[in-house]
């Protein structure tokens, strides 16, 4: 363990085996951070953070402070970040409000510098939020999303697993599994094929999701006909059966 002279640090946080604390850094009363995590300089933590183990925060980041909320009240809630993910310089990530009581970032994820996290979002394992990306609360994005640069993120908006937002994309509705979407407007962009092979799918599995959405996107059908059209005539493999609930559970409204 490599704690700053300088760094300041509540005696009622618990803080890990091997983790290192740069810096001018500021850890409050109620942070947990777990072991081999590098907390880099001028870092807040603030009161509520849970950060798992063997997380690199960077320069200046901002965690776990209050909801930029009007309807916050002050209640007891949490920022909790899971294992061996990356935050960047000057990212800043709020805890959550009584409507879900805490903000989440799952494993694995990469935040790059300038993103933030608003109060009550719910970010999967392996999710990659480029520079400048700002989401407004109660933002859901599933494992494996990938969103380019300079991207704001509506509030109540889903993102399915697996699909890429293009940089500087407006994203203002649910954007389903698997695709890509970007645009002004902001629209469904095809397979996002390069991801998708790159994680193993077969191509067998491409075309068929493929093929669900050329009915959904590019029919003329309307949603609903064309989720029945799916569902009666391409073959219900466990991805076209996370697409036609995605589509089922979107409150939003999706993409076209």
């Amino acid at each position: 363990m490599d704690i700053h002279k300088t760094a300041i640090i509540s005696s009622k946080s618990e803080i890990g085996k091997d983790v290192n604390i740069g810096p001018y850094t500021v850890i409050e009363d109620d942070v947990i951070i777990e072991d081999g995590c590098n907390i880099s300089s001028s870092v807040l933590i603030a009161s509520g953070a849970r950060i798992g183990k063997n997380c690199r925060v960077f320069h200046s980041a901002v965690l776990g402070t209050i909801p930029q909320d009007l309807k916050f009240s002050g209640e007891k809630t949490t920022l909790e970040i899971g294992e061996n993910t990356t935050i960047r310089e000057f990212a800043t990530l709020n805890r959550g409000t009584k409507d879900r009581w805490k903000t989440v970032v799952g494993n694995n994820c990469l935040l790059m510098a300038y993103s933030h996290v608003a109060h009550d979002c719910n970010l999967g394992n392996n999710v990659i939020i480029a520079n400048s990306v700002n989401m407004a609360g109660h933002v859901v994005i599933e494992d494996f999303v990938g969103i380019g640069g300079i991207c704001p993120v509506h509030q109540f908006v889903r993102i399915g697993k697996h699909a890429f937002i293009g940089g500087g994309s407006h994203v203002s509705k649910d954007v389903p599994p698997f695709v890509l979407a970007m645009g002004e407007p902001f629209r469904y962009a095809g397979l996002n094929r390069v991801g998708l092979t790159r994680r193993g799918f077969s191509e067998t599995t491409l075309n068929t999701m493929k093929n669900a959405y050329r009915i959904i996107f590019q029919s003329n059908y309307n949603v609903k006909e064309a989720l029945k059209k799916v569902e009666d005539e391409i073959e219900q493999i466990t991805e076209v059966q996370d697409i036609l609930k995605f589509f089922g559970d979107s409150e939003r409204g999706i993409i076209r």
